[in-house]
């Protein structure tokens, strides 16, 4: 069972943020594919570069995973831009990126063992473990409930 993971994130001050964007997310699937466009765009103004392909597939596995884990079968109404049910968070230092998605659960995200290679899910965290540098997640904390799952990429400077 993972514990809060904290360590493989590397400090980043939040006060050196070179860019920051967000959105909540509906609790529907079709939320995966509005992820993935809101990275795309995200990634375009920012110029990601050569990391642009494993974030949106980064993305798009911890959007799942949360919509398919976290979130309770039937949300209660409060799932407005103040209480979504997920939000994506993108956030860009000069030399990083991280992706981080809230949910409203607390249960440990576990990556499943499976020998099944033909099996139509359960390989998100395995794939998110593939392509970023480090992840983890923490509960959060003060008024806010549920936990945060992130993944840090490491971006290339130019020069």
């Amino acid at each position: 069972m993972l514990k809060p993971l904290r360590q493989g994130l590397p400090p980043l001050d939040p006060a050196a943020v070179s860019d920051a964007a967000s959105c909540a997310l509906p609790a529907r699937y079709e939320a995966v594919r509005e992820a993935r466009r809101f990275t795309r765009d995200t990634l375009d103004k920012w110029d990601a570069g050569d990391r642009f392909d494993d974030i949106c597939l980064v993305v798009s596995e911890l959007v799942t995973n949360a919509l398919r884990h976290a979130v309770p079968s039937d949300p209660p109404c409060r799932t407005d831009e103040h209480h979504p049910s997920v939000r994506l968070h993108l956030m860009r230092w000069t030399e990083r990126l991280v992706c981080a998605v809230r949910d409203p659960s607390h249960e440990t995200p576990v990556p499943r063992d499976s020998d099944d290679f033909s099996a139509e899910s359960g390989r998100g965290l395995f794939l998110v473990d593939s392509f970023a540098d480090s992840w983890g997640w923490h509960p959060l904390a003060g008024t806010l409930d549920g936990k945060v799952v992130w993944a840090l990429f490491r971006l290339r400077t130019a020069g």
